[in-house]
Parts: structure tokens; sequence; C-alpha cells
């Protein structure tokens, strides 16, 4: 009973002290809706290779203008020239050719479709992607700032493009990719059911195949490259895709270990033939939930043996790799109670007494800035170096269970270079399922 009460004490110290520098070093900010004026407290950061935003839900309207507005001062003044997000790289090319001006490609059924659609698929999502196209429209094509997904999850969407630019640049070598994604085809619907027949015994693994086709797609690059080498390099990518689904799919029920890995893996990969393909002065701008930005080594998921793309560009870029992390302490977010269930706006509980959000929610700021990257912040980080409870929301949120489900221990100093702090957040803001009205039929959201 004494060793608890220490405990308790000593962390009641820890929260008061983190709160009293919080004070001195947060920096107010405007609301994201003044882009200008907030991007402009983030052009410290311009001289990084790369900038990851977080967010500490997927269903937050402010983290989506924060980091649209991080994001513009980013491309206008300082160069950066690709944007990398935590979603399906099919559904992101429709919206990269749409801000890069290219002529739309066919497509079934509307992009983000499938759970959670609300989270690419939403109002904050589609003004930026306006005011990107309206940035790039007077660039030369090879300086218009792209747009990308990073995720692993397009199994049926990556078979598809895939097949369709075979069929258009090379007849013959369509018909042999899709008798190899044939072993895929029964499950392109429903991808876990291939990991479970594979685990069950009742189904040979795909492996083989779709290594092999991969292989070949690759081995063909100079030949396809001379028609167009953008259209190879979209092709390459969802064989890639592919072949990451085909593995993840497989060893999503050998533990949440080795799938997340295998993720964020693939995420890295990505990100890493996004910035070769774009030459060596690229410079890009990742958004993805903290759990993915921030540096795993940090935190108990990397205690427990799962790394991240925040920690794997940490390791890659050193100080060229800047993590932002988001937090807020109550409002409202657009979530489920559980997979695949419909969409709800759901009240956001007030932080735990004993997290980070609390201890930055007692310096009573609305929103704030705190960055101990460089010299200037070795106080702040000071303070931020002992462990604490931080909270995560995904698509899924489980208030009644809220301590068990969506908080965990982490390091704030060394899992971010810096902090931005909502006291109270908005769920996003959907989009109808139809394309809105009065925008051009070559639109991503409405295809």
């Amino acid at each position: 009973m004494a060793d608890t009460r220490v405990r308790e004490t000593t962390r009641q110290d820890t929260q008061i002290a983190i709160t009293r520098a919080v004070e001195l070093a947060a920096e107010p900010m405007p609301a994201p809706e003044r882009a200008e004026d907030f991007g402009a407290l983030f052009a410290r950061f311009g001289e990084a290779r790369v900038v990851l935003l977080g967010e500490a839900t997927h269903g937050t309207s402010e983290f989506y203008r924060a980091r649209a507005a991080i994001t513009r001062r980013l491309i206008q003044h300082h160069g950066f020239n690709i944007v990398a997000v935590e979603a399906d790289w099919p559904d992101a090319t429709r919206i990269d050719r749409y801000v890069r001006h290219h002529a739309p490609r066919p497509a079934r059924g509307r992009s983000f479709a499938r759970f959670p659609s609300w989270m690419w698929r939403n109002i904050e999502v589609m003004e930026f992607a306006d005011w990107l196209r309206a940035y790039n429209e007077s660039l030369p094509p090879a300086r218009r700032a792209s747009f990308h997904g990073l995720d692993v999850y397009s199994l049926g969407a990556s078979i598809e493009a895939v097949l369709e630019y075979l069929q258009r640049v090379d007849p013959r070598a369509a018909k042999v990719a899709q008798q190899r994604y044939g072993c895929l085809t029964p499950w392109q619907q429903e991808p876990a059911g291939y990991g479970r027949a594979v685990l069950r015994g009742t189904k040979d693994p795909c492996e083989n195949e779709i290594v092999a086709q991969l292989n070949d797609l690759l081995a063909n690059r100079l030949t396809y490259m001379r028609e167009d080498g953008e259209t190879f390099f979209d092709a390459a990518q969802n064989a890639r895709i592919i072949r990451s689904a085909e593995q993840y799919y497989r060893v999503m029920y050998h533990g949440s270990r080795e799938s997340w890995n295998l993720r964020d893996r693939h995420m890295f990969d990505t990100l890493q033939a996004l910035l070769e393909s774009r030459g060596p002065d690229s410079k890009a701008i990742v958004w993805a939930h903290n759990s993915h930005i921030g540096n795993a080594a940090a935190t108990a998921m990397g205690w427990q043996g799962e790394f991240n793309i925040g920690e794997l560009c940490h390791v890659a870029y050193g100080d060229d790799a800047i993590l932002i992390g988001f937090g807020t302490d109550r409002g409202t977010v657009a979530a489920a109670h559980a997979w695949d269930e419909p969409m709800e706006v759901m009240t956001v509980r007030p932080a735990r007494n004993d997290s980070y959000e609390y201890a930055f929610r007692k310096t009573g700021i609305a929103r704030c800035l705190t960055s101990w990257h460089g010299a200037g912040g070795r106080a702040l980080s000071d303070t931020l170096l002992d462990s604490m409870l931080e909270r995560a929301i995904g698509v899924i949120y489980r208030p009644e269970s809220e301590l068990m489900s969506h908080y965990f221990e982490a390091v704030l100093a060394e899992q971010f270079d810096a902090y931005v702090w909502f006291e109270e957040t908005k769920a996003v803001a959907p989009l109808p399922a139809e394309r809105p009205q009065g925008v051009p039929e070559t639109y991503p959201f409405g295809l």
C-alpha cells in the first residue's frame, strides 16, 4: 500500500512538472482554419527531408485541418513535393491524378469505399485536395506535389490495377499475370479468408506466384518505362502491395506483432520508393496515426517488439526526420463501436488524470505547439522523459473500456520531436456517397 502511494505521489509530481514546463514552452496557436498563420509556426521544420504528422484519433477534424495547414506551408515555402498518407494506394492514386491534373483512369466503384470510409472520404481531405490541385495548376508537371497511399490493404484493387496496366502495354504478360493472381481471386473481396484457409491447411500459399509476378514486372522495367515511367511505377507499386498483402493476411493470425511490423515496414518501403522516384531533392510529408509516426521504441508497443514507420524514419534519416504528435483532451470523434459497424459521432471522455493529456489540459491552453527539437527544447524534453499514459483512438472507440482499449505507456520526449495540442476537438465531416453537387466528373471522391 505504501509503495502504491509513493508511485501515485511521484506520478502527480511528474504531471505538475510537465504542466509547468509546457506552460513555459508552449506557443499558442491560431485555429487551423487560419492556415497561413497556423502553418507559419512549423517553418522551423522546413529543412527536414521527411516530416511525419500524426493524429491521436482517425476521426478528428482539427487534426486533419492542422496537417493540411502545415503541409501547405511546407509545400509552398520549403520544397516538399510528396504527401504520403495512411491510406490504400489505388484510392489515393485517384486523388493524386486529380491534384496533378492527370486524366482520370477507369475505375470500378467509388474511392475510399471500404470501412472506415470516413477516414479519408471527408470534407477536410476534400478541401485539401482542392487546394493542392489549385496550387499545382501553374507549375510544370515535374514540380507538382503528389499525393499517395502507404497502406497494404488494397489486395483486390491492386490486382485490378496491375492487370489493367499489363493489358495496355503487354497483353501476353497480362494473361500470365491473370493466371498467377488467380490463386488469390476467390479471396479478393475477403482477403482475411485467404489467411484462415492457409492457416487451416485447406489452401496452399500463393506466395510463389505473387513473387514471380512482381519479379517479371520488374525484370521488364526498362521496356515498360520507355512508354510511361510514371504509370510503370504505379503498376510496380501495386504489385508490391499484392506481395505484402498476401504475406500480411497469412501472418495476421500468428499474432499482432508480426502483422503490425510487416505493415509498417511496407509503409516505410513505399515512402522510400516515393522519395527515390521523385529524385534527390524530393521531400515528403506523412499523415498517419500517432501510433505509426511516433518512435515506437519510446512506447509500450516498441518494448513488446513492434516497430513503426516513425522509428524506421528516425533510424534512416536521423535529424532529417521530424516526428510531430497530436493530442486532445475531449470533444467528439467519428468512430465505430466495432469493426465494420456504422460510423457514429461519439463523445470523447476527458483524459485520465494519470496521462500526458491531463498534464496538458491543466495548462488551460486551448491550442499550442510544444517543440523540443534542437538545443532550445532541452529543458522541456528533460521533463517529458518519464513514462506516462497516452491515449490512442483509431477507427474503433470503446469509452466503456477506455483504459484497456485506448491507453498505453510512452515517453513523449523520445516518441516525438514536437507535439500539437487541442484541448477540445470535434469529429470530421464525412462526404456523401454520391459526387458533391457542382464538382466535375473527374473529381476523385465521386468517380
